[in-house]
């Protein structure tokens, strides 16, 4: 930890006691935290940024919409609107957020809510959609109204929680020990070559309560798609000489590695997280783009940030660009698949209701 960040650790021991009576008090039952009868899965983290939450949904979506009616609530983080709201595929991603919306988008046969009040969600989508049988809460770790059925808790390989502080010295929104709220701890971004020793230095490390398993994933990386509906994935150069990297998430470092081996040189565009992209940004982008030396080049940028990227007011300006983005799944090591997947339906399957 830098010698200056301890000036701010005062600072970090009255965020961390705050948030650690405001957890006590719903321990103790003193502030109300509310059940349902549906089973809820709760994925969320300890840390502010990047974790993976978004491919875990996703990978819990895939899991469960076949074979149980299934619903994902969300806060809608920086959406322009506020309350309940149920999206569809045409909503609007500012009064969405891009998370909400990118789920709605990809699969079918599926419920995406946001609610910044989660117990009030969860209560209003069982209104209007009575025959649903699970309800998958998104970035859901600090909300304690609700009481899940089961917590998924998960932590970056390169920056577990054991090794982190709270803010402002660190990025941990409560204690570590927040972590003994979770049924799942979920080690992600691993190497995909992951050593016995990393896996045991890491149990050792985490330190898990009797009742808590832990897993270890890793990105998946998919092939290219094109942004633009009309422009033809052959386009993508068979050999580039250069990648302009563009984003707006919390960590790209996996993305700029997982690129770096794809082309002769990177040069990379970095936004803050959920950065909303205005015309300004795209007349910035085409410049850099037409300024890289070489004619074998492209844009790449992430899933989640073609959310922000596909709206009206920007069609025009990326229509002629050669953008391309990076589906990314999550997979697990080893036979964890199984028994990952075996603990989830379980759950749901002995949770259901009589109705």
């Amino acid at each position: 930890m830098k010698s200056f960040l301890y000036f701010l650790y005062p600072l970090g021991i009255i965020y961390g006691l705050v948030t650690e009576v405001r957890n006590l008090l719903y321990d103790l039952r003193i502030l109300p935290s509310r059940s349902f009868a549906v089973p809820v899965i709760c994925v969320g983290n300890l840390s502010m940024g990047g974790t993976g939450k978004t491919p875990l949904t996703e990978y819990l979506v895939r899991l469960l919409k076949d074979l149980f009616p299934t619903a994902v609530l969300s806060r809608g983080y920086k959406r322009k609107s506020r309350g309940f709201l149920i999206i569809s595929k045409r909503s609007n991603v500012q009064y969405t957020g891009d998370e909400p919306l990118q789920y709605i988008r990809k699969f079918d046969n599926i419920t995406v809510a946001l609610d910044e009040q989660r117990d009030r969600g969860i209560r209003l989508l069982l209104e209007k959609h009575p025959g649903l049988r699970v309800i998958l809460l998104d970035d859901a770790m600090q909300h304690r109204r609700v009481k899940p059925g089961l917590t998924i808790l998960l932590t970056d390989y390169y920056h577990l929680y054991p090794e982190d502080h709270i803010f402002p010295v660190g990025t941990l929104r409560e204690f570590r020990s927040g972590s003994n709220r979770a049924d799942i701890i979920l080690v992600t971004k691993t190497p995909k070559i992951f050593s016995p020793i990393s896996r045991r230095r890491i149990l050792a490390e985490l330190n898990a309560h009797a009742h808590q398993r832990i897993y270890f994933t890793y990105i998946r990386y998919g092939d290219p798609l094109p942004l633009s509906d009309s422009q033809d994935i052959t386009e993508y150069p068979q050999r580039v000489n250069m990648i302009l990297l563009i984003t707006g998430i919390g960590n790209d470092g996996p993305l700029c590695e997982h690129l770096e081996r794809k082309c002769s040189e990177l040069v990379r565009i970095g936004f803050r997280d959920h950065h909303p992209y205005t015309v300004k940004d795209l007349e910035m982008i085409t410049r850099r783009f037409h300024d890289l030396p070489t004619q074998k080049k492209v844009i790449v940028t992430t899933e989640k940030d073609v959310m922000r990227l596909r709206t009206p007011q920007l069609s025009g300006q990326w229509k002629t660009l050669p953008i391309f983005y990076i589906p990314i799944s999550m997979e697990f090591h080893g036979n964890e698949k199984e028994d990952f997947d075996q603990q989830i339906l379980r759950y749901v399957s002995e949770n259901q209701r009589n109705d």
